[in-house]
C-alpha cells in the first residue's frame, strides 16, 4: 500500500512539473544549450534549424497549425513626383517558401538581465502573389490599372537582431521581446503583372519588360514598407514563442 502511495506521489510530482512547463510540451525536440559551452552559438543555431524543420509541418502547440502562406495586408510603392508619378498598392499578399529558411549564422550576447541574438539565414526561393492597383507612368509606359501581381525571389538572405529580457512567472524564467530589427537582400528577381483591366498585350508586355529590367530598383523602393511589415510578422511570432517556451528550454546555466 505504501508503495502505491509513493508511486502516486511520484506521478503527481511529474504531472506538476509538466504543467509548470506549460505549452513547452510537444516541443521536446528542442535541444537545450549550456550557457558555458564554448560552442553555444553553434548549439543555438542547430536548435533554431530544428525548430524551423518542425515548423514547416505546422506547430499547433504554438498556435500555428499551418505556416504558409505568409500573409501581408498591403504594401505601397511610389516612383517619381508630380501628377504622372507612379503609385502602386499591393493587397492580400501571399508568400510561399519562407518556411524553407535555414539559419547559417548566429551570434549571441548573454547577461543576467538581457539576451541579444543576431541571426543570419538563407531562403532559396519565395513566390509571392497579390492584387494590385496602380496609377501614373513608368518611363513612357502608361501603368495605370489593376490586376494580379506575381513575383519570384531567389537567393534571399536576411539578418535579424533580437533583444529580449528575462522575467519570472511562478519561479520560471521566460523572455520578453524588447527589440527586433531585420534587413534582407535578394539575388535574383522575376516579377510581373497580368489580367490587367483596360490594357492591351503590347502595353502589358512593355510594362512587364520594364518591371523585370528594373526589379532591384523597384524592390529598393518597396523595401522600407516591406521591412516594416515583416518586422511586425516576425515580432508577433517571436513574442508568442518566448511567451510559451521557457528560457531554460533554450539555455541553461
Amino acid at each position: 500500500m505504501r508503495g502505491v502511495v509513493l508511486l502516486l506521489c511520484y506521478a503527481c510530482t511529474l504531472l506538476i512539473s509538466v504543467q509548470a512547463i506549460g505549452k513547452y510540451r510537444g516541443l521536446e525536440f528542442l535541444e537545450t544549450c549550456s550557457r558555458h559551452d564554448s560552442k553555444l552559438e553553434g548549439c543555438l543555431a542547430k536548435t533554431a534549424n530544428t525548430l524551423v524543420a518542425h515548423f514547416r509541418q505546422g506547430l499547433p502547440q504554438l498556435g500555428y497549425p499551418e505556416v504558409e502562406p505568409i500573409i501581408l495586408d498591403e504594401l505601397h510603392i511610389a516612383l517619381g513626383g508630380g501628377p504622372n508619378g507612379y503609385r502602386a498598392q499591393f493587397r492580400n499578399i501571399t508568400a510561399r517558401g519562407v518556411s524553407t529558411l535555414r539559419v547559417t549564422g548566429l551570434k549571441t550576447r548573454l547577461s543576467d538581465d538581457e539576451v541579444q541574438l543576431q541571426l543570419a539565414f538563407n531562403i532559396p526561393k519565395i513566390r509571392a502573389a497579390a492584387k494590385y492597383r496602380s496609377s501614373g507612368t513608368l518611363i513612357l509606359v502608361q501603368a495605370s490599372g489593376a490586376g494580379d501581381y506575381w513575383g519570384e525571389y531567389e537567393g534571399v538572405k536576411a539578418k535579424v537582431f533580437i533583444r529580449a529580457r528575462p522575467f519570472l512567472v511562478e519561479g520560471r524564467r521566460y523572455l520578453r521581446l524588447q527589440q527586433l530589427k531585420m534587413d534582407f537582400s535578394v539575388q535574383d528577381i522575376k516579377m510581373g503583372v497580368e489580367n490587367v483591366r483596360n490594357s492591351n498585350s503590347i502595353l502589358l508586355a512593355a510594362l512587364n519588360l520594364f518591371i523585370n529590367t528594373n526589379s532591384q530598383e523597384l524592390l529598393k523602393e518597396m523595401k522600407p514598407d516591406l521591412r516594416r511589415k515583416l518586422v511586425q510578422v516576425m515580432s508577433t511570432f517571436v513574442e508568442k514563442l518566448f511567451a510559451q517556451v521557457p528560457y531554460d528550454a533554450w539555455i541553461v546555466d
